[in-house]
């Protein structure tokens, strides 16, 4: 369930999302946020548990993110260039309509997973262990996804506390600044 205060977040709580599995059998996936809906999305938000190895589906004309929130991670064959994925490393980008397939490293892993359809400014995603600040200057829609404890998002003079796998996004029209202090965190930008 999706939540917009008078602050302008959108917070969604995992627990709160049903899990839809996969049409192979390998996994589930919780569907945290699109916009600007589900038959057409621009970008896309969610969490997908992995128990067995096998193909990712194939997105055209998506830029896609991936990360290793718990577990000991993935090994993930890129159209044919080997990456190794742990719940440690910075996140993964990646063509979405490449060929790619997930050899679990050892046992299921829960995994983050930001799809952005293809424009001329890129998208971000960077874990935060810690804190972590930007300045913004252009449109865009930012995200933070609380993932291994609270996180603590100062946006301007707006303070947001966010619990333990929860997502909040919001849009920004203008310049801003946002800092975050949390020892589990995902930051994510993406242009309008």
């Amino acid at each position: 369930m999706t939540s917009a205060g008078s602050t302008g977040w959108n917070v969604v709580q995992l627990a709160d999302i049903p899990a839809t599995p996969w049409r192979n059998g390998g996994g589930v996936t919780r569907e945290l946020a699109m916009w600007p809906d589900a038959g057409d999305w621009a970008w896309r938000m969610s969490v997908a548990d992995v128990d067995k190895s096998g193909p990712f589906s194939k997105f055209d004309g998506i830029d896609r993110w991936f990360t290793v929130l718990e577990g000991a991670g993935v090994q993930l064959d890129v159209a044919g260039v080997l990456h190794r994925v742990t719940a440690g490393d910075a996140p993964l980008f990646f063509d979405g309509a490449a060929d790619t397939g997930c050899e679990l490293i050892d046992g299921k892993t829960r995994d983050f997973n930001l799809m952005v359809r293809r424009g001329s400014q890129p998208s971000k995603m960077v874990r935060v262990e810690g804190r972590h600040s930007e300045t913004l200057n252009a449109m865009k829609t930012i995200a933070v996804y609380a993932h291994h404890s609270p996180a603590r998002v100062l946006f301007d003079e707006e303070v947001l506390q966010l619990a333990h796998a929860t997502l909040a996004w919001r849009m920004v029209t203008g310049s801003a600044a946002v800092g975050i202090a949390a020892q589990g965190a995902l930051w994510m930008e993406i242009p309008a």
